[in-house]
């Protein structure tokens, strides 16, 4: 609990000192009305809609720890964030299985969601790489996904001039091509895949319930699967984090449908009959049921954050400390946001070269560092060594497994610790 609770207060106190720097411009482009404070982007493939807004594809401008922390004192990284609090307020004291209002613009994304589950179904494991590392179908499935998304934009009712810059934040948050692996990164340009509708005006405040308990859950489901399918690696060091291999924002919006419950307090989650029973409902429980399912011993051993989380007495305090943390450990890392994208919708200029920064310029490099790092992190841990899958070792054991949770196959046994 005293990790929880110093992270809580230290990314409070960065956050005032942060929001009063200066953030530059460049003049070359206009953006519209909600981001012209905000530098435009290099204009790789740009067009406008109404003459309002250029849009272009979205690369990377965070390199240094200089230009972490221009971001932070942006107005994106503000605006980032109020979005990220209002769909965490829509969902306080609601289940998942809640009837919502469901626009046609959640339709679509939800049919688009369900595509990608079709294109895995396609792009079966290969055979011949039984180990607990990526399996390489993994990389025909990401090339249909980059090649089918753009079309698939349009289902979404995405203005065609957008689709470009958009689609590339979809495309992203499936995980790395080259490493086969996913982590909180790729679940962030998921968020910023939603904030573009938002920025775009297809999805309102009435729509952010639907957002976060359809569209977002929905994510994760179909995360699992190719979690399951390709044993994607976690990105990053091996629970870096405490709570899960691969993600973070679904114990932050879960613990906001928590917040006021009259039984379930933050220490339920070590009782396995209230985890079972109510993991449908609540998206944090269901998190700790897979994590179970696929990890044997104590949550305290291999899931020592969320141990220490129990320990909080109210919802709302971990909700709170959730959202601090996440800003402090995902938006906050250099390693990770080194590959975040910014565009017209996500408009910022970093002070760094960046010659050297598109993701299409991986291919040059040393074998197993072929992403750019951070300057003064050529090496990180992160790339030091393969980190193996659980899911993988789990799924290879042959045991039966729970299907209860989505993406779990038959077949899925838990992996002791060790």
């Amino acid at each position: 609990m005293g990790t929880f609770s110093s992270t809580s207060s230290t990314v409070g106190e960065e956050q005032e000192q942060e929001q009063d720097q200066e953030h530059e411009q460049d003049k070359d482009h206009d953006v519209d009305q909600d981001a012209n404070s905000e530098s435009a982007p290099v204009s790789q493939s740009s067009s406008s809609v109404n003459g309002a807004t250029s849009f272009v594809v979205p690369r990377r401008e965070i390199l240094t720890k200089d230009d972490l922390e221009l971001f932070h004192g942006s107005e994106t990284y503000a605006s980032l964030f109020e979005f990220l609090d209002k769909l965490n307020e829509s969902v306080v004291g609601v289940v998942s299985t809640a009837e919502c209002f469901q626009s046609e613009v959640i339709t679509g994304m939800l049919e688009v969601l369900d595509r990608v589950n079709d294109v895995s179904q396609q792009y079966p494991p290969e055979t011949g790489h039984e180990s607990r590392f990526g399996n390489p179908a993994f990389r025909k499935f990401y090339d249909q996904i980059s090649i089918s998304a753009p079309e698939w934009m349009e289902t979404a009712h995405l203005p065609k001039e957008a689709i470009p810059e958009v689609s590339k934040y979809f495309v992203e948050c499936w995980g790395n091509r080259k490493r086969i692996d996913y982590g909180t990164g790729h679940e962030a340009s998921f968020l910023a895949w939603l904030y573009c509708f938002d920025k775009l005006g297809l999805i309102k405040e009435e729509d952010y319930k639907a957002v976060v308990i359809k569209v977002f859950f929905k994510y994760i489901e179909v995360m699992r699967n190719l979690q399951f399918a390709y044993w994607l690696e976690p990105a990053g060091s091996h629970g870096v984090w405490g709570l899960d291999d691969y993600h973070f924002l679904p114990f932050l919006f879960g613990a906001a449908q928590l917040r006021g419950h009259k039984y379930i307090r933050p220490k339920s989650i070590h009782d396995n009959d209230i985890v079972s029973e109510f993991s449908k409902d609540y998206m944090y429980l269901s998190c700790v049921k897979f994590i179970n399912s696929v990890k044997s011993a104590s949550l305290r051993w291999h899931s020592p954050m969320l141990d220490d989380i129990s320990a909080v007495k109210t919802w709302d305090k971990v909700n709170s400390g959730m959202i601090k943390m996440y800003k402090a450990e995902v938006f906050g890392k250099l390693p990770i946001m080194q590959h975040f994208l910014f565009g017209s919708l996500l408009p910022f200029k970093g002070m760094s070269d960046t010659r050297i920064m598109d993701e299409d310029e991986e291919d040059a490099g040393i074998e197993g560092h072929q992403h750019v790092h951070a300057f003064g992190q050529e090496f990180p841990t992160c790339c030091g060594m393969k980190i193996p899958s659980a899911i993988a070792a789990a799924a290879a054991s042959g045991a039966s497994g729970d299907r209860t949770i989505p993406g779990i196959p038959s077949g899925a046994r838990r992996l002791p610790f060790d």
